[in-house]
């Protein structure tokens, strides 16, 4: 059997199993790390999660090596987004494995970046991957803009607020928390203007952030329909293809 038919091909039934495997390691791995931050554990149980911990990141290692082995570009492979993820799903083990440093015990919580290995085996995730190229450069011109009114939305509240309230509005800086939870409609309600212009200002800022939060929706929504438009377009074209004559 082609190893990189076992690693890369979901179309065939060694294929479709390895998939299946790594994502059924994908989540006892992530269930295994939220257990483990459970108070007052026995040692039974954690001598069990170690032991998964050992058997998955092994499998991992050795998934990792296979995908570097069939890779047609080996570092092209390593230093891409798949391959450094592969890699961050494993290295806090190693590192941490053996080491009685409070700061090294650390890096076990990076454990938890194995979630996006899940990227790797969804096609609706690597459509998103897709549409988020697609339109990032209007995604960074438009957060670049975010940015800006979130400056101006907190030097705003700063000038109507800040003689009635200077614990809560103290500087354009206190501002700015009030500015990012208005401006995204979230609303805690923790932080809010008691003046007239103050409550003036905040509807026009909670306008605005009707559009902060639709616009970015809008362009990865449209993003992703054309693409899975393409994609279908393309499945016709094959099936027409295979057709007899």
């Amino acid at each position: 059997m082609d190893l990189r038919s076992l690693v890369d091909d979901t179309q065939s039934k060694a294929g479709r199993r390895f998939f299946l495997l790594i994502q059924f390691l994908i989540g006892v791995s992530l269930i295994s790390f939220s257990i483990e931050t459970l108070p007052d554990l026995s040692p039974t149980a954690r001598f069990w999660l170690y032991v998964v911990e050992v058997v998955t990141v092994s499998l991992f290692t050795i998934e990792y090596g296979l995908r570097i082995l069939v890779a047609e570009n080996r570092w092209q492979y390593i230093f891409s987004f798949y391959g450094l993820i592969d890699l961050l799903a494993i290295v806090p083990f190693y590192i941490s494995t053996g080491v009685d440093l409070r700061a090294v015990r650390a890096f076990r919580l990076v454990r938890v970046f194995r979630v996006f290995k899940i990227l790797r085996y969804s096609r609706a995730l690597d459509r998103l991957r897709v549409a988020f190229k697609e339109v990032r450069e209007e995604l960074i011109v438009f957060g670049m803009m975010t940015a800006i009114i979130v400056y101006l939305a907190s030097v705003g509240i700063y000038y109507f607020e800040s003689e009635s309230q200077p614990d809560k509005f103290g500087s354009v800086f206190h501002c700015q928390w009030w500015a990012i939870v208005t401006l995204t409609t979230v609303g805690y309600g923790d932080t809010y203007p008691i003046t007239v212009g103050g409550r003036v200002f905040t509807g026009v800022v909670l306008l605005l952030g009707v559009g902060v939060v639709a616009v970015p929706t809008g362009l990865l929504a449209s993003a992703l329909a054309r693409h899975r438009e393409n994609a279908s377009a393309d499945q016709v074209a094959a099936a027409d293809d295979r057709k007899p004559e």
